[in-house]
C-alpha cells in the first residue's frame, strides 16, 4: 500500500538502457568498404529487428572483413598486405528509420581456421543499439558458398537453425542479412 492511501503502488515502467549516442560512433565512409564503381563490388542490405520483429531505427552495424584473397587491411596480417586498391575492410553504418542498413564491399576470401581448418568467407559484424549494455558480435556468411560453409569450423559447431540465421541470402544486386536481437529467430551472437 502507498502512503497516499489505499491504492497499491504501480510497478516502475520498463525502459531501455540509454540513451544510445550512435552519432558519436559514426565513420566518414559509413557503409563503404570500397568506393562506388569498384569492380566486383557487392551490396549487403539488411535490417536490425527487436524481439517483436520491429525495426531498430538507431542501431549501428560495424563490419570487419578480409579482402577477396583472405587478407586483412591491417599491418599485422602475417599473410601480407592487401592488394585490392581502396579496400578498407571496415564499415560502420547506422540503421535508418525502418531499421535498414546497406554495405558496399567485396566478397571476402576464405581464411585459415584453427588447426588445419579453413573458415568460409564471412564478415564479422558488431551490433550497437539502445538497450544493449555491450556490443553483440555475429558473423555474416554467404548462403551461396555451400561447399565452403560445409567445412567452416564455426558453422559446423552450430545447430541448423543457428547456422541458417548467419547466412546472407542472394538477392538481386547482392545479399540480404537480417539481425534479430531476440525472439524465436534470434541471430546467433558470439562471446568474444
Amino acid at each position: 500500500m502507498s502512503e497516499a492511501g489505499d491504492r497499491p503502488l504501480a510497478p516502475t515502467p520498463s525502459q531501455t538502457i540509454g540513451p544510445f549516442f550512435h552519432f558519436a560512433l559514426a565513420w566518414s565512409d559509413g557503409g563503404l568498404v570500397v568506393s562506388e564503381g569498384t569492380p566486383g563490388a557487392i551490396r549487403i542490405s539488411g535490417a536490425v529487428r527487436d524481439g517483436a520483429g520491429e525495426p531498430v531505427p538507431d542501431a549501428l552495424v560495424e563490419t570487419w572483413q578480409a579482402d577477396p584473397d583472405g587478407r586483412f587491411a591491417h599491418p599485422d596480417d602475417p599473410r601480407g598486405a592487401v592488394a585490392w586498391s581502396g579496400f578498407r575492410g571496415l564499415a560502420r553504418v547506422t540503421t535508418d528509420g525502418r531499421g535498414e542498413f546497406e554495405l558496399l564491399t567485396l566478397k571476402p576470401g576464405a581464411l585459415p581456421g584453427p588447426g588445419e581448418t579453413v573458415q568460409a568467407p564471412h564478415l564479422v559484424a558488431s551490433i550497437f543499439a539502445r538497450g544493449l549494455l555491450q556490443r553483440l558480435v555475429t558473423r555474416i556468411y554467404f548462403a551461396d558458398e555451400e561447399s565452403a560453409n560445409a567445412g567452416d569450423p564455426v558453422l559446423g559447431s552450430l545447430a541448423t537453425a543457428q547456422r541458417q540465421g548467419l547466412l546472407a541470402e542472394p538477392v538481386d544486386g547482392g545479399y540480404r542479412f537480417e539481425v534479430h536481437l531476440q525472439g524465436a529467430t534470434q541471430t546467433t551472437f558470439f562471446a568474444i
